[in-house]
């Protein structure tokens, strides 16, 4: 995988946050929010003119790039500042280094002309995916117009409120905003011509993601990116078996749901059978689920035993848990399930792009499908949360645990 030339560093591990600064970040933002989109209106001008400068000379401007690259920084810096991926209140140079979450930014080189002449156009599904990660005008204000429903949007105010009461950020949450905020400055550097590689939406390779957890609901994934043109075509149909039958089998799940609710509260812990009953079915619908995004390439089976899906769900056995975790889990699991949509919405593009380009090419790209895994990892581990498998809360940000098994095959294209 070649390496990327717009590449996000997190210089300051630090979670905590002032509750005083997080608490009127939007407003102490405002004069940021004027600077950038000044600086903008100026960096789309010098845009065109470093694409006119890339075309006719095959490289960009280093004058030009050293503007663009500042602008590109400089957002990134914002809009960690905004989110509360940071704490400190920015500067309004983008200079390299002067900030926790920063943009590192190779110098200008050769381009090819015929990528840089239709470079708006082959930007158009980084620039979607971007804008679901951050909202609305991602990559024409750098991510600082965002909407509701998006990834950041989402986990930045869930952050708002674990910040006011606890005054610092959860590792996930700050890891999850690490990660959508560069793909975003990836997807600007693409746009702006600071390079022609194409922005990397796999979780696993940032500096964000996490190598080192061990979660009692895992995936393990073992799939070569190879996809049937022909089963990929009509993976829509052929999926509906599958749906219809997941759908019958949750009517199921909500009954055993209540019923381990109940002895979970009373024992401390799940009930052996409906704790396996529960694991099944989580394991059946991230089968199903990968099968549809083309997340993987077999057909299911419908009974979710494990280790029969190249996308596969590992759940420990139940262990004793909080009786009033247990008691209140519904209400605990909302800020789970409205990251869960979000993530959901990422997948379902994914997928979607996944279509196109295994119909053309025969393979998954890596990227997307592992984005795909993030998605589907996170449904398992909130869905154990809710069916009580575990008390164990999600884990928000990327994880690069499962990277080692993810390399595509020496001839197929990452």
């Amino acid at each position: 995988m070649a390496p990327r030339a717009v590449r996000l560093v997190i210089r300051d591990p630090d979670l905590h946050r002032s509750r005083l600064t997080s608490g009127f970040r939007l407003i102490l933002a405002i004069p940021h929010f004027l600077w950038l989109a000044g600086w903008f209106s100026l960096a789309a001008l010098v845009a065109i003119a470093n694409w006119i400068a890339t075309l006719i000379t095959g490289s960009p401007s280093p004058m030009l790039h050293r503007f663009l690259a500042a602008y590109v920084r400089y957002a990134a810096h914002v809009v960690s500042y905004v989110t509360l991926a940071a704490d400190p209140f920015p500067g309004f140079t983008g200079r390299a280094g002067s900030y926790p979450i920063d943009l590192e930014i190779e110098d200008p080189g050769r381009q090819n002309r015929w990528v840089t002449g239709f470079r708006l156009l082959l930007a158009v599904p980084a620039i979607i995916l971007a804008d679901l990660m951050m909202g609305f005008g991602t990559s024409a204000s750098g991510g600082w117009g965002t909407q509701a429903g998006g990834l950041v949007a989402t986990v930045a105010l869930l952050s708002w409120f674990v910040i006011v009461a606890r005054g610092e950020i959860p590792r996930g949450f700050r890891d999850a905003l690490a990660y959508s905020i560069g793909y975003s400055a990836q997807v600007n550097g693409y746009a702006f011509l600071l390079t022609d590689r194409y922005p990397n939406s796999d979780p696993a390779v940032y500096e964000a993601a996490n190598a080192y957890r061990s979660d009692p609901i895992r995936l393990t994934v073992d799939d070569d990116l190879r996809r049937s043109r022909l089963t990929t075509f009509f993976r829509g149909l052929l999926a509906i078996p599958h749906l219809v039958f997941a759908t019958l089998w949750g009517l199921a799940v909500f009954f055993a749901l209540i019923a381990n609710w109940f002895v979970t509260l009373f024992r401390g812990r799940p009930a052996d059978g409906l704790a396996r009953f529960l694991t099944r079915y989580v394991r059946y619908t991230t089968h199903v689920w990968a099968y549809t995004l083309l997340i993987a390439n077999p057909f299911p089976g419908f009974t979710g035993l494990p280790g029969s899906y190249p996308v596969d769900v590992e759940v420990e056995a139940p262990v004793q848990q909080n009786r009033w975790v247990t008691g209140f889990r519904i209400l605990l699991a909302i800020p789970a399930l409205l990251i869960q949509s979000a993530l959901n919405t990422l997948a379902f593009v994914a997928g979607v792009f996944i279509w196109f380009y295994a119909l053309a090419r025969g393979s998954a790209p890596q990227g997307l499908r592992n984005l795909g895994v993030y998605a589907l990892r996170y449904n398992a581990q909130t869905n154990g949360y809710l069916f009580l498998l575990t008390e164990r809360y999600p884990y928000t940000g990327p994880s690069a645990g499962w990277q080692l098994s993810l390399e595509a095959p020496a001839d197929l294209p990452a």
